[in-house]
C-alpha cells in the first residue's frame, strides 16, 4: 500500500539520475517531478508491484459457468458489437 509522502525533483534532477529514481518507485515510493516549480508528472509504482498475489479461488460456489462458456457468439451480436 502507498503510505509515504511523494518526493519531488526536477526534471533535470530526474534526466541525471533516472534509474535511481526509477528504483525508489519500484519500492513503492511516488515521485513528482516539476519543471519551473510545477508539477509535471507523478510517477507511482504500479498496482500489481505492490499487491501480494490474491489467494485462488475466492468466489468458488458462488456462481456456475454454463456449459455453453465457450461457444461462438451470435453473428447479430458480433455485428452489433463492431458497429455494423
Amino acid at each position: 500500500m502507498l503510505t509515504k509522502q511523494p518526493f519531488t525533483v526536477t526534471l533535470k534532477e530526474m534526466e541525471r539520475n533516472l534509474s535511481a529514481y526509477l528504483r525508489r518507485v519500484q519500492s513503492g515510493e511516488t515521485l513528482v517531478v516539476v519543471e519551473n516549480g510545477k508539477p509535471m508528472v507523478e510517477v507511482k509504482p504500479t498496482l500489481a508491484s505492490l499487491a501480494a498475489p490474491r489467494p485462488y479461488a475466492l468466489c468458488a460456489g458462488e456462481f456456475s459457468v454454463p456449459d455453453d462458456f465457450d461457444a461462438p457468439l451470435p453473428d447479430d451480436f458480433i455485428a452489433d458489437f463492431e458497429g455494423k
